[in-house]
Formats: C-alpha cells, sequence, structure tokens
C-alpha cells in the first residue's frame, strides 16, 4: 500500500516559488497498476520520485508499505530503493561498458550479494524478458527495445514489490513500446507487482487499471476500472 498525504514540493527559482505538488493525496493498493498522465511540468515525474526515495517532499507524508518516507533517514531511503523499489528510465540509464549481464547485476553490488550469486540472479531476470541471448553485449549493440528490456531485467533483479516506470517507452517506436508495456503489464498481473508509470500516452494509459491527471501539482482527475 501506498499512501500520500497533502504531499507538497516546492522550488525556488530566485524570486519565484514552483509548486511541484500541491496538496495532493492519493492511495495505491498493492498489486494495482497506476498510470499517472498529465503535461510536462504537471508534477508526474516529481511524485514518482518521491515515493521512490530519489527526491524529499518539502511536507505532507509518503507513507509506503507502512514506512513513512518523510520521516526517513537518508540509510532508510537507501534501503527502500535498493530492496523496494525497481526503477525503469526513459533514457535507459545503462553504463556503457558493461554489458548486458553486468549492467542488470549493478544493484546486486550495492546490496553486497555475492559474484557468484549476482551471475545466477542476472541471468535469471535476463530470462525473464527474454534476453539471454544479448547478456554480452553493451547498450550499444543493442536496440532501443533490447536496452529497456535490460532496464526491466534491472529493476526486477532485487524481487523489488514496486516498479516505477518514467515515460518507459518515450525512445521507443509505437511496435517496440506495445511490447515492453505488454511485458511490463505481464509483472504487474502474474506476480502481483505494484507497477506505476509515469506518460504522456493517453492510450497507454488506458492499459493501466487506476488513472492518475495531474496540472499544475494537482490531481483534477482520477479514474478506476
Amino acid at each position: 500500500m501506498i499512501k500520500l498525504e497533502q504531499l507538497k514540493k516546492t522550488y525556488r527559482m530566485g524570486e519565484e516559488v514552483i509548486h511541484a505538488l500541491d496538496g495532493v493525496d492519493l492511495e495505491i493498493p498493492g498489486g494495482e497498476f497506476l498510470a499517472i498522465v498529465g503535461p510536462s511540468g504537471s508534477g508526474k515525474s516529481t511524485l514518482l520520485h518521491i515515493v521512490g526515495g530519489l527526491d524529499s517532499p518539502t511536507s505532507g507524508k509518503v507513507i509506503v508499505n507502512g514506512n513513512d518516507l518523510s520521516r526517513s533517514s537518508d540509510k532508510e531511503l537507501a534501503d527502500h530503493r535498493n530492496h523496494s523499489i525497481g526503477f525503469i528510465f526513459q533514457s535507459f540509464n545503462l553504463h556503457p561498458t558493461y554489458n548486458s549481464l553486468e549492467n542488470v547485476a549493478l544493484p546486486l553490488i550495492f546490496a553486497r550479494v555475492s559474484a557468484a550469486q549476482r551471475k545466477k540472479l542476472a541471468w535469471a531476470a535476463l530470462e525473464e524478458v527474454g534476453l539471454t541471448n544479448r547478456a554480452y553485449h553493451k547498450p550499444n549493440q543493442l536496440s532501443g527495445g533490447e536496452r529497456q528490456r535490460v532496464c526491466i531485467a534491472r529493476a526486477l533483479v532485487l524481487k523489488p514489490g514496486i516498479i516505477l516506470a518514467d515515460e518507459p517507452t518515450g525512445n521507443l517506436d509505437s511496435v517496440t513500446g506495445e511490447h515492453v508495456i505488454e511485458i511490463l503489464s505481464g509483472l504487474n498481473k502474474e506476480k502481483g507487482i505494484t507497477l506505476i508509470m509515469v506518460t504522456h500516452n493517453p492510450d497507454l494509459a488506458k492499459r493501466a487499471n487506476h488513472q492518475l491527471f495531474m496540472a499544475d501539482g494537482h490531481v483534477v482527475e482520477e479514474r478506476k476500472s
């Protein structure tokens, strides 16, 4: 369960105060597929980053699995990021000199998993996304869709209960993007992983069973199917 209570995030740019989030209240049950939709600057990525422990709110509560992240120490936030959350980004964020297997294994290094176990778990994660045949290829040897599947495998490798996907199809063509969404949707349905996806694409958002529409730091509409 993820619960946001009067969540606010403000930034100061000179004399101007930017309200990235302005009093957001939201409940996301475990196992849900939520799509967050809105124009640039609406606050959707800020919300995602706060849930993931990558950013902190100015005020309000962020409760994930009973833990209030707004009161968590840096170590507790690091544990949250490393063990509870899997991240998928539009820009892939793959290490350019590492092959697919090594990129997927990176989170396991921070989790202090042994080298032998890292290889075993990373291989299993690549197998889940059908990419073991590209295990020893570097990012510049992969297509955009293959790179995003490596990112999904990396997000899965520590078996998180929550996956946060920020524009996961933004750099992909429509056919490849559809394949990526099929993988993510399957993980949500088959493994019960809570999936929160930020997207500009209203057609992709319809694949979720819970849709949130944002503008100017506010939730302007919420739909559930």
